[in-house]
């Protein structure tokens, strides 16, 4: 597999009271965690899924 790179965006949820990351080039795809490395760690699995 050749090495993608995307735009991670990182925002605040208040509602959720987490951290999100969304990519916005693979829409839908976003997680969350109760850090930025946990976000970005969570929403790089659901890159690679």
């Amino acid at each position: 597999m050749p090495n993608v790179q995307y735009e991670i965006v990182l925002c605040w949820s208040k509602e959720d009271q987490a951290l999100l990351a969304e990519t916005p080039e693979l829409p839908g795809c976003a997680a969350d965690g109760a850090t930025c490395q946990d976000a970005l760690a969570n929403v790089e699995v659901v890159i690679r899924e």
